[in-house]
């Protein structure tokens, strides 16, 4: 499964995206500030989100939220990112916030556990068939 988030709204404290699950785009997403660390930008703790990249996904439980979730592997200077629901920036410290709609202005989306509902069962599916799934973030 590969999944391809394209960020395309660039704020000074979020950033927001569209995710694509095998070529379809079916979520939008919500990160923090995009410092473009990839270009060697620098990090702020819990304000930053991830670098570009290709990431591999695992399914582990997450002792935070107390049930299996997805995770992004080797992740340049993060650890535990993973994909959940929440609402604007503050609901992640580098993680990826899925919903199905967004307001671009205030950087606020919306169904996000509907986003979740959807996305956790194709993921897992993926990963119990012993499927390889990767995440592009451009």
């Amino acid at each position: 499964m590969k999944l391809k988030l394209t960020r395309d709204i660039f704020s000074d404290t979020y950033t927001l995206g569209k995710l694509s699950v095998d070529g379809k785009e079916l979520f939008v997403t919500v990160e923090d500030e995009d410092r473009k660390l990839e270009a060697g930008e620098v990090k702020v703790p819990k304000e930053t989100a991830i670098p570009r990249g290709t990431y591999k996904i695992d399914i582990t439980f997450s002792p935070k939220y107390q049930k299996k979730m997805p995770i992004l592997l080797n992740v340049p200077g993060f650890t535990g990112i993973r994909i959940h629901s929440g609402n604007d920036k503050d609901d992640t410290e580098g993680c990826i916030i899925v919903g199905m709609s967004r307001n671009e202005r205030t950087g606020w989306i919306s169904e996000s556990r509907k986003a979740i509902s959807i996305l956790y069962p194709m993921l897992f599916e993926a990963h119990d068939k012993g499927e390889p799934i990767t995440m592009e973030i451009v």
